[in-house]
């Protein structure tokens, strides 16, 4: 009976990944939508940014992906710099007694 259900489901999804038309619920094909960034106001990098995504959005993608983290690890650290030089010490921690 397990194999009889998996069997089945394998099949159905399968279905559903090969044939979109038949999972599709619309009765007509709609037309293509593109999306693209306006670029006219912007320049340098920003014009730089939205034309990347405009021309490949799997660069623009992949350039997200590494740009985020990294930018998060130097405003961790510019942070922590920060707060040593004010006068926080986040190395040791001491816990009050309440």
């Amino acid at each position: 009976m397990k194999a009889r259900f998996v069997k089945l489901f394998s099949w159905c999804l399968f279905v559903s990944l090969a044939v979109p038309e038949l999972a599709s619920a619309a009765a007509a094909k709609v037309a293509n939508i593109v999306i693209v960034a306006d670029t006219r106001k912007f320049s340098g990098w920003e014009a730089w940014w939205t034309n990347l995504y405009n021309e490949s959005h799997l660069y623009f993608t992949l350039l997200t992906i590494v740009l985020i983290p990294t930018i998060g690890v130097l405003f961790g650290l510019f942070a922590d710099f920060l707060m040593s030089f004010i006068g926080i010490d986040l190395k040791s921690r001491d816990l009050a007694d309440h």
